[in-house]
């Protein structure tokens, strides 16, 4: 039987930040004799949102294990194809800066159906970092495990949303059978790991810090443990707009991040009604 952490190129790794899917880079890793080939890249894409942990671990897994890791960034351009940059664990943004400029563009605020945040500030912007090294088409490799048959299943019969024909989406961890205890075992056994909660296999903080397909009550529990992070959020709902009022929250079924952060100050054990977080291409690594 072929090992499924031996990647054809050219194949671009999407490493999200988290434990899975930097397990998952790890597995990749030695299926190759700790070297990649040159037409396999992995890339993480900063929305500029996520936590300063996360990009320390990005930053660790490349010195510690000897992998280049492409630091991709959306930016704002007048051509699409040029929506987008290199930057490094120094420059990448830490306020949101690109998350910003997206929405600015858009003119409205990004929700659980249309989800534009995902598709630009990650998905088109490792595109077009492909497109850049002249591939036409490749396999794009996403940490999804064994113990997410649904979202494997959706997988495995979509392709690219943005491009219909560039890329087939790959799966190792899925294949080999992995599941979320396997990414637990492992990092217990490492002498580093990324310096956020692990509850259970379940990084709440992981991807973007309070990012609105998360639960409610999650989003409650960030907010309690540091009322600040809600401001940017607050700040992108509290916006002029044209679109207003449909474009003036992230998300209609729930009070706004400036109402949640009162009442999370105001009632310190009020716990809002969670939903299920909803799936997206960024939260590979969320639970």
């Amino acid at each position: 039987m072929s090992d499924p952490f031996k990647i054809d190129g050219p194949a671009l790794v999407s490493f999200s930040g988290g434990r899975t899917s930097a397990y998952m880079l790890w597995r990749i890793l030695q299926a190759h004799g700790g070297t990649l080939p040159a037409d396999v890249r992995v890339t993480f894409a900063n929305t500029g949102k996520e936590t300063p942990q996360t990009l320390d671990f990005v930053r660790d897994c490349g010195d510690r294990w000897g992998v280049d890791i492409v630091w991709l960034q959306y930016k704002e351009a007048d051509e699409t194809k040029d929506r987008w940059e290199i930057v490094t664990h120094e420059t990448a943004a830490r306020k949101g800066e690109p998350f910003k400029a997206l929405i600015d563009r858009k003119g409205y605020l990004p929700n659980p159906v249309t989800r534009f945040c995902t598709s630009e500030l990650k998905i088109r912007v490792m595109r077009d970092f492909c497109r850049s090294l002249g591939w036409d088409n490749w396999t794009n490799v996403i940490g999804l495990r064994a113990d997410e048959p649904a979202r494997v299943a959706r997988a495995r019969v979509a392709r690219a949303r943005v491009n219909r024909d560039a890329w087939e989406n790959a799966m190792p961890l899925a294949t080999a059978g992995i599941t979320k205890s396997d990414v637990q075992e492992f990092w217990a056994r490492q002498n580093f790991d990324l310096s956020l909660l692990n509850i259970g296999g379940t990084t709440p903080a992981g991807n973007c810090d309070l990012c609105f397909l998360k639960g409610a009550a999650t989003i409650a529990g960030l907010i309690r443990a540091n009322p600040d992070l809600a401001d940017w959020w607050a700040e992108a709902e509290a916006a002029t707009r044209a679109s207003k009022p449909d474009g003036a929250r992230f998300r209609k079924d729930r009070m706004g991040y400036e109402a949640m952060k009162l009442a999370v100050l105001q009632q310190q054990n009020f716990d809002f009604p969670d939903e299920n977080r909803i799936d997206c291409f960024c939260m590979d690594d969320a639970a």
